[in-house]
Parts: C-alpha cells; structure tokens; sequence
C-alpha cells in the first residue's frame, strides 16, 4: 500500500507539472515569438522482483516480473514550428521566416531572439527598447560610407547625419541612333558664348560686363591684348592673328569686328572657302558656320593684362546648334565637386564617314573656368556595320568630357561616358529608324540627410536620405544553432547557447537555414489555444486519477488498520 501511495504523490507532481506548462503557454498566447512547450511523461522503474529466465530443454521461459513506481517529467521541449507573422507597418520590426535568431548584445554577452520589435535610442542605436540591447551585425557594409565603425558590432542608425555630396564621374548613354534618317534641312552649326554682355545703350556701345573696369585703363601706359583661338567646321586650328589692343576706348563692336577678320583671312577659311561669322544677338556673341553640315567649329576668348585690369570673359561657347544631317540632342543632371546639380546638354553628330558618330558637350550650367576643345568632344564613335552594336571608337579619343568648374579650378572633373560593351546591345546601337538615344544615369549626387531606414529580405539596413539616395547602412546579424531546442531561455523572449545547443553560426539572412527576414512585421506566438485548452484536461485528468490512487490505498490501508479493532 505504501508504493501506492508514493506512486500516486508522483503522478500529482507530474500532472502539476504539465499545468504549469500548459498555463505558461496560454499566458503567453500573445507574447511576441514565444515558442510554446510541450511536457513528456517517462515511467519511474521501482524494482525488478523476478529475473527472466531462458527455456530448457523440459520447461519454457519466464518474463521478468518488475514493479514501477510512478511516473517522471522526461523533459519539457519547445516547439520550434514558425509562427504566424502580423504586420505593423513599422519598418523596425523585423520578423524571421525560418531557422534564425536575431543576434543582440546585453553588454557582457551575445543573446538570440525571434522577437523583432527593433528602434533606434537617443545615440542612434538600433535596440531592442524593451530591454536597451544592442541589435549586431555582421560584415563591413556602411564601414566604407562612415555609417557604421569598424571593429564596432553594434549598428547605427544616422538620421540627421549629413552624407556628403559625391561628383558625377560616370554618364550612361543608351538607346538607337539612327543608320538612315536624314534631317529634311541639314543643320547648321551656331556658337554661342556663355556670357550675355551687358551695354550702357544698346548692343554697339562699351560693354561694361565684357570689359569690367574700362574707365579705369584711361591713360594706363600698358594697354592689354585679345586673342581668340579655336577650331574651323573642317576641324582645322585656327591660326592666330594680330590680339585686338584693348584700352578705354574699346568696345563691343570693336570685339566682334576683331573676330571676324580673324575668322575671314584665308588661313581660317574652310577648304570650300567657307568661314563662320560673328554677331551680337540677345547680348551674346553668336558664330555661324558659314555652310551647313557636320561640323567641329569652336572659339576660345582670352585677354592678356597689361598691368593689372581684368576682363570678364566668357567661359566658353555653347554650341547652340550643332551642325549635321542627323543629330540627337541630350540632357541629363550631373553634380560637381561641391554637390551643387548642373544641368549638362550634348548631342550625338552623325558624322561624313559611315557608322562613325561624335558626340559633343554642348553647354553645361554653373560657373565654369575653362573647357577645352579636346574635352568636350568624342570622336569616333563607331558601330558595327554588320549589327548595328556599338564598336567602341576609333583612334585615342578618351571616352570622356572635362570641364573645370570655377569653385575647384586646380582640379578639373572628367565626366566618363558609358555606352555600352563593346560587340553588345546594353547601350548605344545604330539600327534604322528613329533616333531614341538618351542620358539614362550619372553616378554623382548633392548631400542629404537620412530620413527613414528600411530593411530587406536579407537583413540588409538600407537608408534613404533628402536628396533621394538610398544607401546600404548595415548587415543585420542572423544567428543559426546545429540543435535550436537546446537553447536556453533567460528571459525577456532571450535565449543562450547551451552546452547542447551547439555555439552560434553568424550569417546573413538567406544564407542556409538562417531564413528571409520581412520588414513591417512581428512573429507570433505559436501557443495553440485549443491544444492548450486539451492539455489542461488531460492533465486535471491524470492529477485527479492520481488523487483518486492515492485515496483509494488510503482506504485499503484503514480497513487493514479497522481489522484489529
């Protein structure tokens, strides 16, 4: 009777046990990624009153005859099955479809969870607010931007932090340019400079812009000197004539007939005869090609000082029109050395010789101090007869422009143009049809400050900042376990490696069975009501048949005490 009695003390125990379990799982039906337990039962062997015996030759064999006493916990496991995923919008919240666990720091140790209700602290931190830890991650992305310090695992979250502004070095050019069309009137080629002069009283009189301190050469014994130089519509140099004298007495007419009797003399005149023409239109000198057609005219302006006067010059010509049977203008927003955006127009120039295009810088806005021939026109642009694809250039032309802003004359910033592989159709082509080329990308941008982070499917912090740029910030850190139910639980939704857990892989999101990470989002619990609710049942079942073993051996044991009264 004693062994009964012991046995049913056990069976009461267990059965607390599996309340305690089923009570916890229900507690935390709502607890953000809790991973519900299950209670496993194992029998108690009290003792083995009889052996086994084997069979003879004369008799069979006998069973063993063994005696238990009562019924243990074995262990109580978690059940690790995803749960379900709620969205809130917030895209700090960060919940893992698969095998991983969010890798965080409590200051002395590294702790996993599946809890992803991230934000950023008063030090731009990305915490768990809960609990002050700080979220890890794993790589060098952001190291090289200054978003995140090397040899710091914990990530930053910069808003406010100002990310400088980055020149445009590289332009993309794709789309078609035409193999047969013509223009139904071939253009002619019209330099126009990129200062408009401002005059006291109408277009003929001093030019107080061109010249800015005129009044002040009055009597000067050393006069200064205006030269022009350039190219002719043949591509030709143009040869330098006698510089026009300036003093008080010049004026802007005085300039223009300078040009043209540079322009004019034989040794600046085209093959054909032909030279360009200089005007005044809308307070701008304006060159004219003097026939229409391909052309490579341009015109440079310089003034030697005399002592110490100064002209303010224009900084180059524009070409207004380019000259050509077929051309395809283009336009697209670059950004110099100080972030300021620049709007830079060029055009593609079918050239005299079949499948050779050039392509020209035609004006750029801020303030530049110097543009070079050389600089603002690719030549030979070629394409493959047979296909149409691009077929990189003839000769040693860089496929480059350079342009040297006022603010940084020392340094000169060379904008690369992409267009395309070579033998490939990802860029340029020449096929008939509509000519459809266009500036498609440029690599520069102003600063900005970070507005609003988001996170990708692999863990990935990217940053998008005022001046529509998106940054990768950070790698968030996805840790694996060889035996996940080996973890143990500290706390807080946390977990540490156990000595049967297996120490954490780091890696990254959809990397192995780390799993995909959805932003916006929160696991649920995966504690089933139901389940729970028939786990609470069997275990007031199997507490009350073990009250009920236990009352019963109670009874037996006062009758035998009854017997001798």
């Amino acid at each position: 009777m004693g062994s009964a009695l012991t046995v049913g003390v056990t069976g009461l125990k267990a059965h607390q046990s599996m309340l305690d379990v089923a009570g916890n799982n229900l507690a935390n039906v709502n607890t953000t990624a809790f991973k519900a337990s299950q209670i496993t039962f194992s029998e108690i062997l009290g003792e083995t009153v009889k052996n086994a015996s084997q069979p003879s030759s004369t008799t069979g064999g006998t069973n063993p005859i063994q005696a238990g006493s009562g019924v243990g916990v074995a262990m109580v496991s978690p059940n690790l099955m995803q749960g379900n995923m709620v969205s809130t919008n917030n895209p700090l919240d960060l919940a893992l479809n698969g095998e991983g666990y969010f890798a965080l720091s409590d200051g002395q140790r590294e702790v996993y969870t599946r809890a992803g209700a991230f934000g950023v602290d008063a030090n731009s931190n990305l915490v768990d607010p809960a609990t002050g830890n700080l979220v890890q991650r794993i790589g060098s992305v952001g190291e090289a931007e200054g978003f995140q310090v090397s040899g710091v695992s914990s990530i930053t979250v910069p808003y406010g932090v100002a990310m400088p502004a980055v020149a445009t070095s590289s332009v993309e050019v794709s789309g078609n340019l035409s193999a047969d069309a013509v223009l139904a009137t071939p253009q002619t080629n019209v330099l126009e400079s990129s200062l408009a002069f401002t005059t006291s009283d109408g277009e003929t009189a001093v030019a107080t812009t061109l010249i800015s301190a005129l009044d002040q050469f009055s009597g000067t014994p050393d006069d200064g000197a205006l030269a022009i130089s350039g190219y002719n519509m043949d591509g030709t140099a143009l040869t330098p004539g006698t510089a026009l004298t300036v003093d008080a007495a010049t004026d802007l007419q005085d300039v223009l007939d300078h040009i043209n009797a540079e322009l004019a003399t034989v040794a600046n005149q085209n093959a054909d005869g032909t030279y360009g023409v200089a005007t005044l239109s809308g307070g701008k000198i304006v060159i004219t090609d003097g026939a229409s057609g391909y052309s490579k005219s341009d015109l440079g302006m310089t003034y030697t000082a005399g002592s110490t006067e100064t002209f303010t010059m224009p900084d180059y010509f524009e070409i207004a029109t380019v000259g050509g049977d077929e051309v395809k203008n283009l336009n697209i927003t670059v950004y110099d050395s100080q972030g300021a955006a620049q709007v830079m127009s060029a055009a593609l120039v079918r050239t005299g010789t079949d499948n050779v295009w050039d392509m020209v810088l035609t004006s750029i806005t801020g303030s530049v101090s110097e543009m070079t021939t050389a600089g603002r026109r690719i030549e030979g642009v070629t394409f493959d007869a047979a296909n149409g694809a691009f077929a990189g250039l003839t000769g040693s032309d860089t496929q480059a422009f350079t342009v040297t802003f006022a603010h940084d004359a020392s340094n000169p910033q060379v904008f690369a143009v992409d267009m395309g592989t070579v033998g490939k159709f990802d860029g340029l082509t020449q096929f008939a049809g509509t000519s459809t080329a266009a500036a498609t990308d440029q690599n520069g941008y102003s600063s900005g400050l970070l507005k609003s982070v988001t996170v990708d499917t692999s863990g990935t912090v990217i940053g998008a900042f005022s001046n529509g740029i998106k940054k990768d910030l950070a790698s968030i850190k996805i840790a694996t376990f060889q035996n996940a139910a080996g973890l143990e639980r500290v706390g807080n939704g946390y977990y540490i490696a156990s000595a049967n857990s297996g120490q954490a892989v780091a890696s990254m999101a959809q990397s192995g069975s780390a799993g995909s990470i959805k932003s916006g989002s929160l696991e649920k619990s995966n504690a089933d009501v139901s389940t729970e609710f028939v786990n609470l049942i069997q275990a007031q079942n199997g507490f009350q048949a073990s009250a009920r073993t236990i009352k019963v051996a109670n009874d037996i044991l006062g009758e035998l005490v009854n017997l001798i009264r």
